[in-house]
């Protein structure tokens, strides 16, 4: 019987390029599922009849195989029994679906002679860290790819995973509300890697995080900035872990984790590049001078972060968890490089900017929903008010778990997916 293998939300996304000349490009952390995505795809696409070659780079003798070039690859094909040049004559193609890129030697010399040189070719393509295919691809690939960050299970990919019927904007009746809020405690408590999702005891969910935690984040990441002082390294992410939703002090972080500056801060770029955290970077309209300019730091899971901060899932949902998970969310639905924070000299501060064509969205992350609008709120559409978009008219949102909301703005986590 086959695996059942779940539909991602990125798939209406990526189908759009599956008949365009395009290679596709899938990269995000291990264990986040860009293997099922390929594998649904494969399926997929041998449902709609067409030719499909799936490839694991984990297998070394593939990787000797390409590492030798695009016509040992043309060789091995036609000793498959795939007929290229009937392919090109009947105006279809071979789908190469090639999990682990980056163990190629030079990825991009590859892509590049296929996109080019073999359009009967359409390669999918996955990588597990940003900084090893892009230290890699040394030939100029404009204009042949299109890229796709793939990130641990939103919460709406939770409940597809778990068969929990849900539709954004719905009215929702009491029990259904008490059924999410539950779920969406159980997934900042846990996280959206597609294992820990799918496994129901909590015992085995933290051994498979300590897992992902000693395997890809401590030991690839490790592997690939060539750490020596191991201990300080491991330090370096408990702290920063302990401090997802906070600001931060390269200063202070090199102190504690007896690290100079520019360690510390080549160490944060890496871990940027493997999809482990993400360096927040402040809203700012014309103020300047009023913000801070500090970058916060967040965890892109809240599983993960938990364990490596307080070395055990926790029972109780505490607020930075909550708040990361917050943070999670916003990625998957505007991407990272749309969310921003704010904060004034004076300690203002929003959790959260969204930045958009049409007016900045403020985002505060509460636990428990506050009686009135937070007082930072009030004070950034002040600031941030235009003829066109007056204080009042300004949108915010105040996401929270618990407690009663007091006004339409404040909403539910869920309730996110009816605005994006």
């Amino acid at each position: 019987m086959a695996e059942t293998i779940f539909r991602r939300t990125m798939m209406d996304e990526i189908e759009r390029y599956l008949d365009t000349n395009d290679v596709i490009v899938m990269q995000g952390a291990r264990q986040v599922g860009k293997t099922c995505i390929l594998t649904y795809l494969q399926r997929q696409l041998l449902e709609r009849g067409q030719r499909v070659l799936y490839i694991d780079l984990e297998d070394s003798r593939y990787v000797a195989m390409l590492d030798r070039g695009v016509d040992e690859f043309l060789l091995y094909l036609r000793g498959e029994g795939f007929d290229l040049p009937g392919l090109t004559q009947a105006g279809s193609k071979l789908f190469v679906l090639i999990d682990e890129m980056q163990y190629l030697t030079n990825p991009s010399s590859f892509i590049k002679l296929s996109a080019d040189h073999h359009p009967e070719l359409k390669l999918v393509v996955s990588g597990s860290s940003s900084f090893a295919i892009r230290t890699k691809f040394r030939d100029p690939l404009v204009g042949r790819t299109v890229h796709f960050e793939i990130y641990p299970l939103s919460f709406r990919e939770m409940l597809v995973f778990r068969g929990v019927a849900f539709t954004p904007g719905m009215p929702l009746a009491e029990k259904k509300r008490l059924e999410l809020q539950a779920l969406y405690a159980e997934y900042a408590l846990y996280g959206g890697y597609p294992k820990i999702v799918l496994t129901s005891e909590v015992e085995l969910k933290e051994r498979y995080l300590q897992q992902i935690v000693d395997t890809y984040v401590r030991k690839d990441v490790r592997d690939l900035m060539e750490i020596r002082d191991v201990s300080r390294f491991n330090r370096l992410l408990e702290v920063l872990a302990s401090q997802s939703g906070g600001l931060l002090n390269v200063t202070e972080l090199a102190n504690t984790c007896s690290l100079s500056r520019q360690t510390i801060e080549r160490y944060l770029f890496l871990l940027e590049q493997t999809y482990i955290l993400r360096l927040v970077r402040p809203f700012h309209t014309n103020l300047r001078s009023e913000l801070f300019k500090t970058p916060k730091v967040f965890f892109f899971d809240s599983g993960l972060m938990q364990m490596l901060w307080l070395k055990r899932l926790q029972k109780e949902l505490l607020g930075p968890v909550f708040e990361t998970s917050v943070y999670s969310e916003l990625v998957k639905l505007y991407g990272p490089e749309q969310v921003g924070y704010w904060r004034t000299v004076d300690k203002k501060e929003i959790d959260f900017v969204v930045r958009s064509p049409d007016a900045p969205l403020p985002i505060e992350a509460k636990l428990q929903f506050p009686r009135a609008v937070p007082a930072a709120i009030k004070a950034f559409h002040a600031r941030t008010a235009s003829a066109s978009t007056p204080p009042a008219a300004t949108p915010y949102s105040v996401v929270g778990l618990y407690g009663v909301p007091a006004s339409p703005e404040m909403v539910y986590p869920w309730q996110l997916y009816a605005h994006s």
